[in-house]
């Protein structure tokens, strides 16, 4: 059985593939991935697998975010220390999902059930997985703290977030900037992947935002935004194919 464990918290990794080595002495783990970035990537060679162990939250944005650029046609369980939808949606649509801290007998039971699919129920459960992802709810509205108040900030007027020293900031359309008390990760998979885009470690930046594009050094991309950023935004060379492919996207 070939298995691709996807996951940011190494002691967790490890621990799930110590637990599947005991329970599956023919398992071969052929990758441990700890992001969204990376996970596109690989699963772009179409490599041949059985199962999949997916985290939830990774370390730049949610895993969901994976569905929006490659279509993945292995079984997936879900792994999560806790993440109210997607626990609802997975029980609707019946969809395995393991709680943190996993033990043996989650894993032995998960991996039971999905020996017994037929090569049909497999393909609908792909299926079916695919559909949540895509259909995961997105914020209209963040609460905001300015000064003495507590505003309500609409997701359609935020230009850009960016991130330095641990402080995140939403720049919106007419000038304003705002703290947000949340991770840029967290934040990320609160927004609609059709109008926002992880730039990179430091920015997210709206589809209205994005004025016109330069070539820049190292076959990465360098964005030019309708209002003043704190730093010029750099597409990564890994990130360029995923950045057009968003920025073409026809808008719902």
């Amino acid at each position: 059985m070939r298995v691709v464990i996807i996951e940011d918290e190494t002691a967790a990794a490890q621990n799930l593939s110590a637990i599947l080595r005991k329970l599956l002495p023919d398992v071969e783990i052929v990758a441990t991935i700890d992001t969204v970035v990376d996970s596109v990537d690989y699963f772009r060679s179409a490599p041949q697998l059985d199962l999949v162990f997916m985290d939830i939250h990774l370390a730049d944005g949610a895993s969901f975010r994976i569905f929006d650029s490659v279509n993945i046609t292995t079984p997936i369980i879900f792994t999560t220390a806790y993440d109210q939808y997607a626990i609802e949606a997975f029980k609707v649509n019946s969809i395995d999902y393991l709680l943190k801290p996993i033990n043996d007998d989650d894993v032995k039971r998960a991996v039971e059930k999905w020996q017994r699919l037929t090569s049909v129920e497999r393909s609908d459960y792909t299926s079916r997985v695919a559909e949540v992802a895509q259909h995961r709810p997105v914020e209209q509205v963040f609460l905001v703290h300015f000064r003495d108040k507590i505003i309500p900030l609409q997701t359609k007027d935020i230009a850009f977030v960016h991130t330095f020293e641990e402080r995140v900031t939403a720049y919106c359309h007419n000038g304003e900037k705002y703290q947000i008390d949340m991770t840029l990760e967290a934040l990320q998979s609160k927004l609609s992947s059709n109008d926002f885009f992880r730039a990179n470690r430091q920015f997210i930046i709206s589809r209205k935002a994005v004025s016109d594009i330069s070539i820049w050094f190292g076959s990465r991309l360098a964005v030019n935004t309708t209002i003043e950023t704190p730093e010029r935004v750099i597409i990564p060379k890994a990130r360029v194919h995923d950045f057009k492919n968003w920025l073409t996207k026809v808008e719902n």
